[in-house]
């Protein structure tokens, strides 16, 4: 049975609104990407504590830890940002949550991020060594603008550092927003490494993010070819569709619930049982 979670900031900034409308879709997950205005790596000890007992109060529980590590130009200062890393770890710890969702550094424009693909490797490997000492597993995410954008350099980055403990979460909009056809240029490649879904979906003519099943995302062949071959998984709703910037986006509650009903319409049409 597939489950469901969410970037529910997408929501609202409130956590207590977030919660309450997760519960309401009967959502027991959400992926926490920030709270109160504040990205999750940035709340301190108290608003972390708070949070935990906001949703220990609607049952529910993290799926991954939302975090922005991996979102610098890949040329800038990398100790900094690994000391940032081993924190999203802590909070990962604090809520519970077996994932923490990463990037592979931006690329300054003009660049061939081809150029840059021993220091991305070594930064990738430095953090698969964080999460390997820690036990928590990194999702990369195919995000615009940085070294892993395509399923090829996706795949380079999963099989070159060769870590169990870095995989591959799948954004079908982040790849139509590059020109790729997700399904057929990139499934095959990335299905050995892919451990989480997050669900968006875009048009290939000029990139508007559009909810599940109404784009060029392919979104359904991916889902009959999941179900086929086993997976086993978390599906997080990311729907992007009332703003969208370089730290996430913003729905509203009226098109996350819409995201959220064009996705379960799309498993309830599949058969497939999903909590």
């Amino acid at each position: 049975m597939w489950t469901l979670s969410g970037f529910s900031d997408e929501i609202s900034a409130d956590l207590e609104e977030q919660a309450a409308l997760l519960k309401k879709l009967g959502m027991s997950y959400l992926e926490f990407r920030s709270a109160w205005g504040t990205n999750v790596l940035d709340l301190d000890a108290d608003q972390l504590s708070r949070a935990k007992k906001i949703l220990d109060a609607h049952g529910l529980k993290v799926s991954s830890i939302g975090s922005p590590i991996g979102k610098i130009v890949v040329d800038e200062d990398f100790e900094a940002h690994l000391d940032r890393a081993r924190h999203a770890v802590d909070v990962a710890h604090h809520f519970g949550a077996p994932y923490i969702r990463i990037f592979s550094f931006f690329i300054r424009p003009g660049d061939n991020p081809d150029d840059h693909r021993d220091e991305v490797l070594r930064r990738m490997r430095a953090l698969a060594d964080v999460a390997e000492e820690a036990d928590v597993i990194l999702l990369h995410e195919n995000e615009k603008e940085i070294y892993g954008d395509i399923p090829r350099r996706c795949v380079d980055i999963l099989e070159s550092v060769g870590s169990p403990n870095l995989r591959a979460a799948w954004d079908a909009a982040n790849f139509v927003q590059v020109g790729v056809r997700p399904f057929t240029e990139g499934y095959a490649g990335l299905r050995p490494h892919l451990e989480y879904v997050q669900i968006k979906d875009a048009h290939l003519a000029d990139g508007e993010v559009v909810a599940a099943g109404r784009g060029d995302g392919e979104l359904v062949e991916t889902v009959r070819a999941l179900r086929e071959d086993g997976f086993d998984g978390f599906f997080s709703l990311e729907p992007h569709l009332s703003q969208a910037h370089s730290l996430g986006g913003f729905s509203g509650p009226d098109l996350f619930t819409e995201a959220w009903q064009a996705f379960t319409d799309i498993l309830k049409s599949e058969g497939i049982e999903y909590r």
